[in-house]
């Protein structure tokens, strides 16, 4: 003990506190609610017996219930749609806006750089700027269908059943295309511009140059890219809360959100427990997607 504290103040052991105080920090705020967050996944707890650490052991009563419920297969299917749909739509829109900014013009920094403003914003604003966009009575996006002629009357997208997962898809990936953007603009930037000239010479065109040289030159960075996405999409909260509230009648509800409505409207913090250890495993994969695609790309 003496050793140690004579190396912290002759400063031979400071790199062991820059170690140490940051895992502890991550240990208690993170690594401890993860813990007690997967202990309630198996006990019964409810209002009344929040508070204490004295509860009892369901086992995997709680997992087994969970998907005896009629909500959760639809719960479940809006969640894929919503992952599925947004991720899509904000990689090939972010694929296509990189791809625009690679070639060059006058101006492309300053646009592209524009386009983050979407990223930065806090979800809640996003979802109060497509609040009014979607807007049934008066929103921008009916006004623009209604006069291009694709609508002959109002869409209320928030409230129709049909609409409302689709509204707050549309809100994700304007939200997520310009983070998309950016890092696909950085590997695109990694290309050598000397494989393009060569295989120009050797009479390759515009498509083929795309398939041969881009796609596999870009492999590790779209992994990377699609396990982000997944992960950030997994855990998109701010959308649902202000533009459709999970409703109507769980039409867009998804599993996220489905935890934070039974922990804090329903007080069954058991089953809202459940639900974000099983959303857990999925970011977890994600993350092991996510690593390996950098590793690659690293020793490449």
């Amino acid at each position: 003990m003496r050793r140690i504290l004579s190396s912290l103040t002759d400063g031979r052991g400071f790199d062991i506190v820059l170690v140490v105080f940051p895992l502890a920090f991550l240990f208690v705020l993170s690594g401890l609610p993860l813990i007690y967050n997967v202990l309630m996944s198996f006990q019964q707890v409810d209002m009344f017996s929040m508070g204490t650490f004295v509860r009892p052991f369901v086992g995997f009563e709680n997992y087994i219930d969970l998907f005896k419920q009629t909500e959760t297969r639809g719960i479940l299917m809006n969640t894929g749609t919503f992952v599925a749909a947004s991720i899509a739509g904000q990689f090939l829109i972010g694929f296509g806006l990189a791809l625009f900014f690679w070639v060059g013009f006058p101006g492309a920094s300053w646009l592209r750089g524009l386009f983050l403003v979407s990223w930065v914003m806090p979800g809640l604003v996003v979802g109060a700027v497509w609040n009014w966009i979607l807007s049934g009575d008066f929103g921008v996006l009916n006004f623009i269908l209604r006069e291009s002629g694709v609508i002959s009357s109002n869409i209320f997208w928030r409230s129709d059943p049909h609409y409302s997962l689709w509204a707050v898809i549309l809100a994700n990936i304007w939200l997520g295309t310009s983070f998309n953007m950016i890092l696909l603009s950085v590997g695109l930037s990694g290309i050598p511009k000397d494989l393009f000239e060569a295989s120009e010479l050797d009479g390759a065109n515009v498509f083929q140059r795309f398939w041969t040289i881009t796609l596999p030159m870009m492999r590790s960075t779209i992994g990377a890219v699609i396990s982000l996405g997944l992960i950030f999409t997994l855990q998109q909260f701010d959308l649902f809360a202000a533009i459709t509230d999970g409703g109507p009648n769980n039409s867009s509800n998804v599993a996220q959100f489905w935890a934070w409505d039974l922990s804090f409207r329903q007080y069954d913090f058991a089953k809202g427990a459940t639900i974000s250890v099983i959303m857990l495993i999925f970011v977890m994969a994600a993350s092991v997607i996510y690593v390996r695609s950098t590793r690659h790309e690293v020793r490449g």
